[in-house]
């Protein structure tokens, strides 16, 4: 059955606007749909958008669109939309079933860093306040202590805690010195990340536990939905007719 044609809401220089047009223009705008724009809202985004049609009835416009660049833009742009709409009908009408969600998590899971690592840290503007710290470690300082009165980070109330991480979830100096050290022992010399100059004790480590598949499910059928489009533009490349 065709669909019923949408209404025009305001005739500009000839060109009707479309309610489902507005419609459009509204959800762009706002985030919202129509129906809960108010009206004032509403007349002022009409407003806008008959602004957009006076603008593109005048003769300059018509004149313009056999630029190559304008003509290029609009082309593309044209394409572009057409483009996202197919792929979101694509989307929307696969299936991913239980089988094959279960296979992506089992197969997420191997890849997934081996290891976590409990750490805190103390965090300082410069090397040599790092390097004066580490002293006072090795003099027998207290760690958390340290870190509650001298770390600038965000951690410094907690006494350097960072919890639980595993070491993609860090800086690459970071983890990286996290990684070499043994549980219960800190950094000998200061570690530089963006953020500053660290001084990081290990406080434990552990086999990393995959999350609960129900906490994931949606990414990961997401991931399968993805790898299914990747194979379906695979075969348009392949059955397609292309000339250079």
């Amino acid at each position: 059955m065709p669909q019923a044609r949408a209404e025009a809401v305001r005739t500009v220089n000839g060109e009707p606007i479309d309610s489902s047009v507005l419609d459009f223009y509204i959800r762009s705008r706002t985030n919202r749909p129509p129906a809960q724009v108010a009206t004032e809202q509403r007349e002022s985004l009409l407003s806008e958008l008959t602004d957009i049609y006076l603008l593109t009835t005048q003769d300059t416009a018509k004149e313009l669109r056999d630029d190559p660049q304008v003509a290029a833009q609009i082309e593309l742009q044209s394409r572009g939309v057409l483009a996202q709409a197919v792929a979101s009908q694509f989307f929307a009408n696969t299936e991913v079933s239980e089988e094959e969600i279960q296979a992506e998590y089992e197969s997420q899971s191997k890849v997934a860093p081996p290891q976590q690592y409990k750490a805190r840290h103390i965090l300082v503007e410069t090397q040599g306040k790092a390097a004066d710290l580490i002293s006072q470690l090795e003099a027998g300082g207290d760690f958390q202590a340290l870190a509650r009165s001298e770390s600038t980070g965000p951690s410094s109330e907690s006494g350097g805690d960072i919890g639980w991480f595993s070491p993609d979830q860090m800086v690459k100096p970071f983890s990286d010195a996290v990684v070499g050290l043994e549980d219960g022992a800190y950094t000998k010399a200061p570690v530089q990340t963006e953020f500053g100059w660290h001084v990081i004790l290990r406080e434990g480590s552990r086999e990393a536990e995959p999350p609960p598949l129900d906490s994931v499910r949606d990414q990961i059928t997401q991931a399968v939905q993805q790898r299914k489009f990747q194979a379906h533009l695979e075969s348009l490349r392949e059955s397609g007719n292309v000339e250079n």
